[in-house]
């Protein structure tokens, strides 16, 4: 049965992106066979796996506003079993003109319903806002994954997720689960980023993944090059932590 886990925070720069590039690399070389949905206009995980967005043919934009069949514009990454429905600036159009369509929160659960088959797990990549877009990736999930940046703002953020993740569940009648909060941008020699770790394990028991995600200069390196973690630096305490938090999601299919 596929696995839809939405990575969600309506801060930016909580490492969103970079968690939904990397972990599904792990995820694949455990064998898993995963699709990524960039749905975020920047679209910055299509460009991280080495696609030149405003290039592309086809997006996950002609697909949601009925375009093109949802099989049309899935593309293949680098690494065996790791897939994309890549995004384009496109996409900022999207939220405009499906603003008066039918069940308009439910077009991206309706395009997957027609592809997620064959994966064991679909990571969606949703903007940096609690928009529309971002209720399309929370409505077709079934798991929400929340970076948490370890900075003073961050349980506010997290706050506001959870939040919006009830009226999902409440209001739209989806059974919306927490895979967790998954800490970012750690430094251990940083004060504020051990308290804050510390604070969000304590208001938030049993719901923190136990791997962490350090600050580190190969995480923003990668992107650049068009490669994930796995490729541009393995050997990595980063993806070391992000083959943990693989590890973590495998795993909690057996709890």
């Amino acid at each position: 049965m596929t696995r839809v886990i939405a990575i969600a925070n309506n801060k930016g720069g909580t490492g969103k992106t970079t968690t939904a590039v990397n972990l599904p690399v792990f995820l694949a070389a455990m064998g898993k066979r995963v699709l990524l949905v960039d749905l975020d206009n920047q679209a910055n995980a299509t460009f991280s796996l080495g696609m030149a967005p405003e290039k592309l043919p086809l997006s996950i934009y002609h697909a949601m506003t009925g375009q093109v069949s949802p099989s049309a514009i899935i593309r293949k990454s680098p690494f065996f079993n790791y897939e994309i429905m890549p995004a384009s600036p496109d996409l900022a159009g999207a939220t405009v003109e499906l603003v008066s369509a039918e069940n308009r929160e439910f077009k991206l659960s309706q395009i997957l319903d027609k592809v997620k088959e064959p994966y064991d797990f679909v990571i969606i990549d949703s903007p940096p806002s609690l928009g529309l877009l971002t209720l399309n990736a929370l409505c077709a999930a079934d798991e929400v994954l929340i970076p948490v940046q370890c900075e003073y703002l961050a349980l506010e953020g997290f706050g506001q997720l959870l939040s919006t993740v009830d009226l999902v569940k409440n209001n739209l009648g989806k059974n919306l689960k927490i895979a967790g909060a998954l800490l970012t941008m750690y430094s251990k020699n940083n004060n504020i980023s051990r308290e804050v770790a510390e604070e969000i394990r304590q208001k938030f028991p049993g719901h923190v993944f136990n791997a962490v995600i350090p600050r580190a200069v190969v995480l923003a390196e990668a992107p650049r090059f068009g490669k994930t973690i796995l490729q541009y630096a393995p050997n990595s305490q980063a993806a070391q932590a992000f083959r943990n938090l693989a590890e973590e999601i495998i795993n909690l299919e057996n709890i």
